[in-house]
């Protein structure tokens, strides 16, 4: 039993006298010189350490600094750069009697600090940076000749100086960060910092965990990552890899629950791979994101390149004109900072079905200038806007309402559909700079229907130029240009059109459903105006559409016919039971709209036929949706060839047909007072003439024989 108390207390007595040899001869004190020096030495900061430094012997051995402070230089609003109640450090005991002084983990409770920027841009950081360069600089200075007696200097001050110093690492908790710039601003604080660094060395890797939570003004966020870095010796230089930062931030409308970036290395001039992957709300938005690019920034900082950039999302919400919407992009991405100048190559971006590739340039400054090339091989944009869906739906519900109830709806809802109405606000353009070119190889809007679209713009702070606009449709083709100035409220525009070639029933068809008009048309369109409201569009358009039908038809209304079944009750007969085609053709037609502030006239509508001569002149409202028109229709051939029997006594006579009321049910009228004195003309001229050929044969004197004709023609006029 004594053997075995013996063997125990042996190890006991040692460590007992190991600690007492340690109390005794190494005063921890005498490393403050040494700890206040090598600050100094290192930030050109002043260090104050407060009471003694005292031996820790659990958990484990070391010593305790008092209350420590790093001094901010000269005018700056806070004393201290970094201050902390209690600092912890555990130290190697074998390696003291050496004079080494290898510390552990310095550990940091409640440590605070105080990263502050003054108007003129310079932050208390600077001090760091400036005396690292000014000490390599000495270094340099003195390195090639040192005399003895300087070594001999060296070597007889305090008793710190033999003293070296290495550092395992550092554990901050519980820590605030108060960041103030005075440039913007902004007063951020962090609170529950913790930064864990551990096997801290220069040029050596170095691994750091940290963790933060903030506020600013109505907005918190918290963060926490790892990294492991690398120093240079006066900091001069630095390295960075397997890097990884999760974060979230929440204000008033928006919450990120998450926001993960992964970096595996970074450094100067060298391409790094990074992920990111972010989930939240934005804007009402649900998103859910992810990617990955190479980065490369030079050293000089300058120039930064996203090579490869990849976007993979997935947007929730109703304002979205397709929800969900899926988002793919692939890009390169380069920005130069000296030029303020960047650089967009995109590969490839969708947009649910759409698709786009091209490419962009941008220059910052006051008004960023922006210039870009885009291509879509189809944009379908009815169904990209869901406006298919609406324009079926809307008749359902219409039609289940009673007519008393619709008139109800419609009245109540006028009000609100006037209030609703105001010009757009297009005051952002006045802050571009843009020119753009896109170009579309199939192309749907309004159900219109068009192929290899091309147009070319500008946006000049809020002058906006369609310098160019052609496409391919129906058949033929159109060549645009159009100008919208925003510099002033309301807007005003201008536009000139030319369509040519173009099969006019099947654009109207899929435009308007509307059959009535066939034919292959040309169309000039020059108008201007003010105001984009789609009231005040149609209040103050003024200009001309003139337009050139060739071999077409009118559907819905077959003149000949009209004219057959007016004439036939006029000489009280009736015709045979027939179902006649309710069309009229002709060979081309033309004419000059004129709009004028909610009005359209023309008094030169021309159409021929083999059989038919029409002209027109008239007027429609298309505010009120009103029409009242008069076509003046000649008949000059057979009529058999519009499916019914010749009316030979109505040839060469000019029959007026009014078209009144409404666009949608329009009311046909044929006035026959005026073919009825036509006719009476007609037979009167035809007795005159056979009259002037009898008295041609008897009355050879023209004098005599012109007074006896204007003496007949008065007795009928």
């Amino acid at each position: 039993m004594k053997k075995i108390a013996l063997i125990i207390a042996i190890p006991v007595l040692a460590i007992v006298a190991a600690v007492l040899a340690l109390v005794l001869l190494v005063n921890p004190n005498q490393f403050k010189p040494l700890i206040v020096e090598q600050a100094k030495n290192q930030t050109g900061l002043e260090l104050v350490i407060e009471g003694d430094i005292r031996w820790t012997f659990f958990p484990s051995i070391g010593f305790e600094l008092g209350k420590t402070e790093l001094k901010n230089p000269q005018g700056f609003n806070q004393p201290n750069l970094f201050k902390v109640d209690k600092v912890g450090v555990d130290v190697s005991v074998s390696p003291l009697f050496s004079k080494q002084l290898e510390i552990g983990t310095v550990n940091l409770d409640g440590a605070e600090f105080y990263i502050e920027t003054r108007k003129d841009g310079v932050t208390n950081l600077d001090a760091l940076s400036q005396q690292a360069n000014a000490q390599g600089d000495a270094a340099a200075q003195e390195a090639p000749v040192e005399s003895s007696s300087t070594s001999e200097q060296q070597t007889t001050q305090s008793p710190a100086s033999e003293w070296t110093i290495s550092l395992a690492g550092i554990s901050v908790s519980n820590a605030l960060l108060d960041i103030q710039d005075a440039t913007t601003g902004s007063h951020t604080k962090l609170y529950d910092a913790s930064l864990n660094v551990s096997e801290f060395a220069i040029d050596a890797w170095s691994k750091a965990d940290f963790a933060a939570k903030g506020e600013m003004n109505e907005q918190s966020f918290a963060a926490q990552g790892s990294a492991e870095f690398k120093l240079a010796k006066g900091f001069a230089e630095y390295a960075l890899r397997n890097i990884s930062l999760d974060a979230n931030y929440k204000d008033a409308a928006n919450t990120i629950d998450s926001a993960k970036i992964e970096l595996e290395t970074f450094e100067f001039d060298v391409p790094n791979k990074l992920t990111y992957a972010v989930k939240g709300n934005a804007a009402g938005l649900a998103l859910d994101t992810k990617g990955s690019a190479s980065v490369k920034i030079d050293k000089a900082m300058t120039k930064a390149e996203l090579s490869r950039l990849v976007l993979d999302a997935t947007f929730e919400g109703a304002a979205l004109p397709q929800s969900p919407m899926k988002v793919d992009m692939t890009s390169d991405i380069t920005f130069d900072l000296t030029k303020s100048h960047l650089t967009l190559l995109l590969e490839k971006l969708t947009l649910n079905a759409l698709q786009f590739d091209g490419n962009a340039n941008v220059t910052l400054g006051e008004i960023p200038k922006i210039a870009f090339n885009l291509h879509s091989p189809n944009i379908d944009l009815d169904e990209f806007l869901g406006l298919g869906a609406t324009s079926t739906e809307a008749p359902a519900s219409s039609g289940s309402n009673t007519s008393g109830a619709a008139a109800k709806s419609d009245s109540s809802q006028s009000a609100p559909a006037a209030k609703a109405e105001q010009e757009p606000d297009l005051s952002a353009l006045k802050t571009l700079d843009v020119t753009g070119a896109i170009a579309i190889d199939k192309f749907k809007a309004n159900n219109a229907k068009m192929q290899n679209v091309k147009a070319k713009f500008t946006i000049n702070r809020g002058l906006v130029k369609l310098s160019s606009f052609t496409s391919n449709l129906y058949g033929g083709s159109i060549n645009a240009s159009a100008t919208v100035d925003a510099r002033k409220s309301p807007a005003t525009y201008s536009a000139v059109k030319k369509i040519r070639g173009v099969k006019v029933q099947p654009m109207l068809v899929d435009v308007a459903q509307n059959d009535k008009l066939e034919g292959t048309g040309n169309i000039d369109v020059n108008v201007k105006g003010a105001s984009l409201t789609p009231t005040g569009i149609k209040k103050n358009l003024v200009g001309t559409i003139a337009i050139n039908f060739e071999d077409g038809a009118v559907n819905g209304i077959n003149v000949a016919q009209l004219i057959r079944e007016n004439y036939a009750k006029f000489k009280g007969q009736s015709l045979e039971d027939q179902e006649p085609v309710k069309k009229t053709d002709f060979s081309k037609m033309t004419a000059t709209l004129k709009l004028n502030k909610g009005v359209v006239t023309t008094d030169n509508l021309h159409a021929q036929s083999p059989l038919l001569r029409v002209r027109g002149k008239g007027q429609a409202n298309y505010l009120q949706e009103t029409v009242d028109f008069t076509i003046s229709t000649s008949i000059v051939g057979t009529l058999e060839g519009q499916g019914g029997k010749d009316i030979d006594e109505l040839k060469d006579v000019t029959i007026p047909v009014n078209v009144s009321g409404s666009w949608a049910k329009p009311k046909f009228k044929l006035v026959f007072d005026d073919v009825l004195k036509q006719k009476a003309k007609k037979e009167i001229d035809r007795g005159l003439k056979k009259l002037d050929e009898k008295l041609g044969e008897k009355i050879k004197d023209e004098k005599t024989k012109d007074a006896v004709n204007s003496l007949i023609k008065g007795l009928f006029n």
